[in-house]
């Protein structure tokens, strides 16, 4: 589950999107009560892989981050009439008033752009998807189901009535709370409940995919990626091989502290196999200067995102998948190539953290996309890049079809910009989002 970040109200003037900087920045608004704990509840006595650490600071029943928010979901009880403000001094203006009415729920951008956000994603699967057979859609990280409404609503005012009356649309949901109100959401619109269910469960749990007809179907993912747990992987320089890293207390203090072991674990080496396939060998130049000049290396790998790769392609190998997220996030303390942000709000007041380890249920963390990575991982679990059993490349061809769009080449193709333009012809949802971008995959048939 993704839940966005929100503006920053000291920072009203950036044109980028992240925790603490504006752009209708998807960061959370509000108080976080500090979780004052030992850290000794989150991690235990023995050492754990990055990527368990960072989804116990997160998701722990009762430490983790969004286990300390509040149940309620930022809902607009109404859409915003884009058409009738004046510009962005008007819009934002509007924004920091909602922020302000909604002091400790988040709001996703299907939201505060319903509905036409959730419109557009609809346009794309009706102008893509094969009308012959049945619609499936599969959303993960739900929110408050305005998403799912929004596009029930679309297909049912436009596409052909059978279209509609055949389709069903499933919710992953994680969240018991978020599974009740995207419910409640839907059932504004009375025909919409035969056609939409909640699966209450963690998506990337393999088990929980039972009994599904391996039928073409549509997974929409938005603002999931950007919260899915990650690895970290350590170099002692350019050329050393790399190491994983697990985080443990020391025994004689509250503070966590780094552990660095050879690779074991699979999941790490498949990410890191995907990241360095087909890697140019190492120049005779690069690697004299890397033995004269060691530097050590960070690297954060999307574990998590592989392994929900992995669970959708094995389960769904006919689905098309549309993701959203952040391609970039500035102002990032943490090192490493895909850092995060660590970010947190006290007294009203956001601040970064500097180490992930700082954040111990106090703080959100949240990763940039690397698209062209995600193309790999996508293609890896289709099976186009797997190997054979003697360890040589398949030679299969392609499986999916793919193609990355910034936001507002996303909308403006498939979404109608007229409706979120205001007087003066400022377009938040053209205009703000510089460092979000869309990912649509669809299978081939190309699989000699």
């Amino acid at each position: 589950m993704a839940l966005v970040r929100f503006i920053s109200s000291r920072k009203l003037s950036t044109p980028f999107f992240s925790r603490n900087v504006d752009r209708f920045e998807l960061t959370r608004i509000g108080s976080i009560r500090a979780a004052f704990f030992s850290t000794q509840k989150l991690i235990g006595d023995e050492p754990v892989l990055v990527r368990d650490f960072i989804h116990r600071a997160l998701y722990d029943a009762k430490h983790g981050y969004f286990s300390q928010r509040s149940q309620s979901v930022g809902v607009l009880e109404r859409s915003i009439k884009f058409n009738q403000l004046e510009g962005r001094k008007a819009y934002m203006k509007l924004l920091e008033k909602v922020y302000k009415q909604s002091d400790i729920s988040w709001f996703t951008p299907v939201e505060l752009f319903k509905p036409w956000y959730a419109h557009g994603i609809a346009e794309a699967i009706l102008r893509t998807t094969n009308l012959s057979v049945p619609l499936k859609i599969y959303e993960i990280g739900g929110g408050s189901g305005t998403c799912a409404k929004g596009i029930l609503d679309y297909i049912m005012l436009n596409a052909p009535e059978r279209i509609y009356n055949n389709m069903s649309y499933t919710s992953i949901e994680i969240s018991p709370s978020l599974a009740k109100i995207q419910k409640e959401t839907v059932a504004q619109v009375g025909s919409h409940l035969s056609k939409f269910r909640v699966e209450c469960r963690d998506a990337s749990d393999l088990s929980g995919w039972r009994n599904v007809e391996q039928q073409p179907c549509w997974v929409i993912m938005l603002e999931v990626l950007d919260n899915l747990p990650h690895d970290l992987v350590y170099s002692q320089s350019q050329l050393s091989p790399w190491m994983e890293v697990l985080v443990e207390n020391k025994p004689e203090s509250e503070s966590l502290s780094e552990l660095y072991k050879p690779l074991e674990d699979p999941l790490i080496k498949r990410c890191i196999d995907i990241v360095e396939h087909e890697a140019p060998p190492v120049s005779k130049p690069k690697e004299i200067w890397s033995k004269l000049f060691p530097k050590p290396r960070r690297c954060w790998l999307p574990t998590g995102c592989l392994k929900l790769l992995e669970v959708l392609h094995e389960k769904l190998p006919k689905m098309s998948l549309i993701a959203s997220d952040f391609s970039f996030l500035p102002d990032v303390k943490v090192p490493g190539e895909r850092a995060p942000l660590v970010s947190t709000k006290k007294d009203g007041s956001s601040s970064d953290y500097s180490s992930y380890l700082d954040a111990k249920g106090d703080a959100d963390i949240f990763f940039p996309t690397d698209f062209w990575l995600l193309e790999r991982m996508d293609h890896y679990c289709s099976g186009w890049r797997k190997t054979e059993k003697d360890g040589t490349p398949s030679k299969k061809g392609r499986k999916r079809r793919t193609l990355t769009l910034d936001t507002s080449a996303f909308m403006d193709e498939f979404g109608l910009p007229s409706k979120t333009r205001t007087k003066d012809g400022y377009n938040p949802l053209l205009d703000d989002f510089k460092n979000t971008k869309f990912y649509l995959s669809v299978p081939t048939h190309n699989t000699k």
